[in-house]
């Protein structure tokens, strides 16, 4: 049986997809978080200098989305067959070009970052919001089972839940125009309470975003975080 160690900051971030994967799968894992002035002597033992990275018998993997499919395809949340596991990455790789514009809006947001918020809203947050979600609604509604592909839960149902869980805890109703993916985000995927517990880090990770209030050496870490 080999011996898993994630190794991520104390906070959800790109850590939080692989930890609920794997916690979805029911597999036994060290839930390694590294202190922020650790991070430097850590980062020199790493492949690209980045985290998060799954420790697998000694040997690292780097990347969120390589170790969440690694995971995820051995565990039967990736989908059922080649055509189910393509439409998966396609989501996947559809939320990656949400996030890159999505993320010049919710980064200020969070503290991470400095500008007039509700210019950033108008220009980065509503058009990316509105290109993606409607997506996900059409995907949801014309699959039919709940689920994003085929009728049992993937690691994109995790990703966009997460997703949805973070910004209606932080900004109430900026996605009530997309009530089917809402819904499903905390209906779709089996003990999502329990995964959701797995890092039990919502509430400090969102008082910590704000009570930094986007220094610059937060915004440093944060550049750490998205290189990951």
């Amino acid at each position: 049986m080999p011996v898993y160690k994630l190794h991520y900051f104390d906070i959800r971030g790109l850590g939080e997809l692989p930890r609920q994967t794997l916690t979805l799968a029911g597999v036994e894992f060290e839930d390694v978080r590294v202190p922020f002035e650790k991070w430097p002597e850590f980062k020199e033992k790493t492949p690209f200098g980045q985290m998060p990275l799954l420790e697998v018998d000694g040997k690292f993997i780097p990347q969120s989305f390589a170790i969440t499919r690694f995971i995820a395809s051995q565990h039967g949340l990736a989908g059922k067959t080649p055509f189910e596991a393509a439409w998966v990455d396609a989501i996947a790789d559809q939320w990656k070009d949400f996030h890159a514009d999505f993320k010049k809006y919710w980064y200020p947001v969070l503290g991470f970052g400095e500008g007039d918020l509700e210019a950033l809203k108008a220009e980065h947050g509503i058009p990316a919001r509105d290109k993606f979600f409607p997506l996900l609604e059409k995907q949801l509604k014309d699959n039919g089972s709940g689920f994003l592909v085929g009728d049992s839960p993937t690691w994109v149902d995790l990703l966009i839940a997460e997703v949805v869980q973070l910004v209606t805890s932080i900004e109430k109703g900026f996605l009530d125009a997309f009530p089917e993916t809402i819904c499903r985000s905390g209906q779709r995927v089996p003990n999502v309470g329990l995964v959701l517990r797995c890092s039990n880090t919502s509430r400090r990770c969102t008082q910590f975003h704000r009570s930094q209030n986007g220094s610059k050496a937060d915004r440093r870490r944060r550049d750490e975080e998205e290189k990951g």
